[in-house]
């Protein structure tokens, strides 16, 4: 309760002047420059990135312009305390360290009462929501099925819409879907809030999920719906299912397979060069299997078909290794119709009867100029295949791409050591830069955060009816063109993040450009826009606290 303060506004100075009432703050006010700083000075205190995220958590439910201010002023050292690789331990812990509620949380025992869940909610809003992040806990991260825990992940890459897009934040929904999960440990916890049942169905998961997008896209029909961190059958089979009748993208697909080719184009030219041979000859290795490397793989065929490559020409230019080895037409689990649906696009037939096990054996055989890593298996890149890759290569493109850290498959310190510092690399998390052979070195970081950002903002802008394939390749291809002329100078594949708004009005408006070109934009009023005038609209719409 209040502590009530008494006014004396009666005269009692000898003078007869009122004597003004001082409230029970600190006078004089502090600013909002000291509060700022107050605020980091606090964060430097507190011992763990997790106690750092959920103060920060508090500030943004409490102070969103405080917040989002720290995050302008310092978001290289924020981004991974409100992102990856802290948000892991976020959502492993959220049921322990819940402390409200977030956003929307929905349970596939009302899935008969969705639209009627969503209307209500939409109309005890105060603010129109632009972007969805939407999750079903099902494969966060590297980190498996958190269940409900996935809020955490919406909520992280909500804070990054705001930081790195200028997406209005009070136009932020993060929704997670509560359909079970088979971890039977975050079941069996006392502490959990979520359902305590095993995971749907991938049959059920769908009737659920054709309920929530038909009435999200009712209740919000302005918005950007953007799904993460679904398991990859899920992923796939919404992404298809959904795509074309719905303003929606997932970035665990479109935005990694974007912001790798868009790092992929910047490397493969600097490998060319350095060898000579010519760009459509490149041949990459994928290690991993799952939505993410197949969605990479697709995206990165785009590539070739820059060179001039048909459909057919671009895919042997991959190769796929998932946990039984390099993925042929021979192996058994194959031959058998067991192999998962969303492989079988890579599927080799060339192997003659021949089965390649091991990264090492696959490298040995393929003899490829590039290796991305999507395994979330840390050290899957082991010395005798990265040393293979340097004895094949002058600069050979490495690229492991897992998050988080723990997860990854190669360091960037290893990669100097055992290429002799000839490795073109970008990881999924961040490393630190570092001297090798006496000079210094920054790694790439293909970090979705360089494209979903202005994916979303660019479809919000154009007003676009749906995110097409082309919409999604225009991000990679305006990212690669956004490295200034030091980064390009100092042989960087990505900008840097600390010009991410810039890089994010860039992004947009390519994004922009190719919905109007596709058709699907509603936005006349950018039309007829040069790429240069819609980056300066971009860069005047985004909000700023």
């Amino acid at each position: 309760m209040p502590i009530a303060i008494p006014s004396r506004s009666l005269s009692s100075a000898a003078d007869g002047q009122p004597i003004k009432a001082r409230s029970a703050s600190p006078y004089p006010t502090t600013s909002p420059e000291q509060n700022l700083l107050r605020l980091k000075a606090h964060l430097q205190n507190l011992p763990t990135p997790l106690l750092k995220n959920i103060h920060l958590a508090k500030i943004r439910r409490s102070d969103p312009n405080a917040f989002f201010s720290l995050m302008r002023d310092e978001l290289i050292d924020y981004a991974p305390i409100v992102y990856t690789p802290t948000v892991g331990e976020v959502c492993q812990k959220y049921s322990q360290i819940y402390d409200g509620p977030e956003g929307l949380y929905l349970s596939i025992e009302d899935k008969d009462r969705i639209p009627e869940i969503l209307r209500e909610y939409a109309s005890n809003l105060s603010n129109t929501p632009q972007i969805l992040v939407v999750t079903d806990g099902s494969r966060i991260l590297g980190l498996g099925d958190l269940g409900i825990g996935g809020m955490g992940i919406s909520v992280g890459k909500l804070n990054l819409y705001v930081a790195g897009g200028g997406v209005n934040p009070h136009g932020c929904l993060p929704v997670v879907l509560d359909m079970g999960t088979n971890t039977q440990s975050i079941r069996d916890d006392p502490l959990y809030i979520g359902l305590r049942r095993p995971r749907a169905t991938l049959e059920e998961a769908t009737e659920f999920m054709d309920a929530f997008m038909a009435a999200a896209s009712e209740a919000f029909p302005k918005a950007v719906i953007q799904h993460e961190d679904f398991y990859s059958e899920a992923a796939f089979g919404f992404l298809e299912k959904y795509k074309e009748d719905y303003r929606m993208f997932n970035d665990d697909i479109e935005g990694t397979g974007s912001v790798i080719l868009a790092g992929f184009l910047a490397a493969a030219k600097q490998a060319s060069e350095a060898s000579g041979k010519p760009l459509k000859d490149h041949r990459i290795v994928f290690l991993g299997g799952g939505s993410a490397a197949v969605g990479v793989a697709k995206e990165m065929m785009n590539f070739f078909r820059m060179q001039g490559l048909t459909e057919d020409e671009a895919r042997e230019r991959f190769w796929l290794i998932d946990t039984k080895g390099l993925i042929t037409s021979t192996r058994p689990d194959v031959v058998s119709g067991k192999v998962s649906s969303h492989k079988k696009y890579f599927i080799r037939n060339d192997t003659e009867g021949k089965e390649y096990p091991s990264l090492e054996s696959v490298i040995e055989y393929v003899k490829p100029t590039a290796l991305v890593g999507l395994s979330t298996t840390f050290g899957a890149f082991s010395e005798p295949a990265v040393r293979g890759m340097a004895e094949l290569n002058e600069t050979p493109i490495i690229f492991p791409l897992s998050n988080p850290t723990s997860k990854c498959e190669l360091s960037f310190s290893d990669a100097l050591e055992w290429t002799d510092g000839r490795v073109l690399f970008a990881s999924g998390s961040p490393y630190p830069s570092q001297e090798f052979g006496g000079k210094f070195r920054e790694p790439g970081q293909g970090n979705n955060f360089l494209v979903f950002p202005g994916i979303g903002f660019g479809a919000l802008q154009a007003g676009a009816t749906r995110i097409t394939n082309g919409m999604i390749t225009a991000s990679a291809i305006s990212l690669s063109e956004a490295l200034n002329a030091e980064e390009k100078a100092r042989g960087l594949l990505y900008p840097r993040l600390d010009r991410i708004r810039e890089v994010s009005a860039r992004v947009s408006a390519g994004v922009v450009k190719r919905a109007q070109e596709d058709g699907v934009d509603t936005n006349t009023e950018l039309r007829g826009l040069d790429i240069d005038a819609l980056t300066e609209k971009m860069k005047s719409a985004q909000w700023w606290p």
